[in-house]
């Protein structure tokens, strides 16, 4: 190859510098925060005849880098799992929905629902909501409606994680829920109201003032509870189902209603009575056909439904069972 012997075994004779890195972990142990540009300057400062590019070789050298960690939001309270409510004013939802004017002011709107029967128990509107907006509200609901929930379930807002709800959730004996951050999924009650609420009134109305946004929001409030059928309440609007409520025995939860009632629900035509449904294909009983049924689906790329009917009409013209 041409190459030397001493450029093959040639070790670096740079000198380690000690005086350098003596004084680099010096400043940066007196400025814990500082990267290598700022610690650059300040060994200029002090007469040091050092670049950036020395300065962060010898940072990294010395493992002097910043290390910068996400904050993490952590709610006070540990996250309490409740069952399924069986009954009203067990379990509430709360959150908020961000909206806003024709002349381009934001405003919020913090919604409150009963997991049970689907009543909007609470719809606070203004320019900004904070703690003790969420306390009012809720004490409200609770006067109105006669007791206060169970637990209610929250995301790791500021408004939900601060003092003045956790006071007043202590006096009252309530239970905060806070879902994992990232994943609304798991208060989907209030997102599905949500969602509701800005289909089909914030993305239809226009609201030149607050006063207006709270006058026709009211109104959608009570076209929501009143006379809106709830697909998950068998087409009853959240009013006639919370008054119908008798007992938990009487009654079961919206989620586990029966479906296949005599009536269509909405949007759904009626099932045909003699409608022919297709056999499910299952892995035949005689040990000999299920073990080539398994290796044919193992190494084969045809359809499944194809494979199970040719095994099957071999096992029917074999008279095997």
């Amino acid at each position: 190859m041409g190459l030397a012997v001493s450029t093959l075994r040639y070790s670096s004779c740079r000198p380690l510098q000690e005086a350098l890195r003596t004084r680099l972990r010096e400043v940066a142990a007196m400025h814990v925060r500082y990267g290598y540009r700022r610690l650059t300057v300040l060994l200029l400062r002090e007469g040091w005849m050092v670049n950036a590019k020395r300065v962060y070789r010898l940072y990294d050298q010395e493992n002097l880098k910043v290390r910068s960690v996400e904050r993490k939001k952590i709610s006070r309270r540990q996250r309490i799992s409740h069952g399924p409510a069986t009954g009203p004013n067990q379990c509430w939802s709360a959150d908020f929905v961000s909206d806003k004017l024709t002349d381009g002011r934001s405003y919020r709107i913090l919604t409150v629902i009963d997991q049970f029967t689907r009543e909007c128990v609470a719809m606070e509107v203004d320019r900004s909501l904070q703690g003790k907006h969420v306390v009012a509200a809720l004490t409200r609901a609770i006067l109105e409606r006669g007791q206060a929930p169970r637990s209610i379930t929250l995301d790791n807002g500021s408004e939900f994680t601060g003092r003045v709800l956790e006071a007043w959730a202590m006096q009252h004996g309530v239970d905060l829920c806070f879902i994992r951050p990232g994943r609304p999924v798991e208060n989907g009650f209030i997102e599905s109201f949500n969602g509701r609420l800005r289909d089909e009134c914030l993305n239809v109305e226009w609201f030149g003032s607050l006063h207006q946004a709270r006058e026709k929001l009211a109104h959608w409030l009570e076209h929501y509870n009143f006379k809106r059928p709830h697909s998950a309440l068998d087409d009853q609007t959240p009013a006639t189902f919370a008054s119908s409520y008798q007992s938990p025995a009487a009654c079961s939860a919206p989620i586990e209603r029966n479906t296949a009632s005599c009536r269509p629900r909405q949007g759904f035509a009626t099932p045909a009575k003699n409608a022919a449904l297709d056999p499910v294909p299952r892995l035949p009983e005689n040990a000999k056909y299920r073990g080539e049924a398994l290796f044919e689906i193992a190494h084969s790329r045809g359809s499944l439904l194809s494979l199970w009917s040719q095994l099957h009409a071999r096992q029917s013209s074999s008279g095997e069972p």
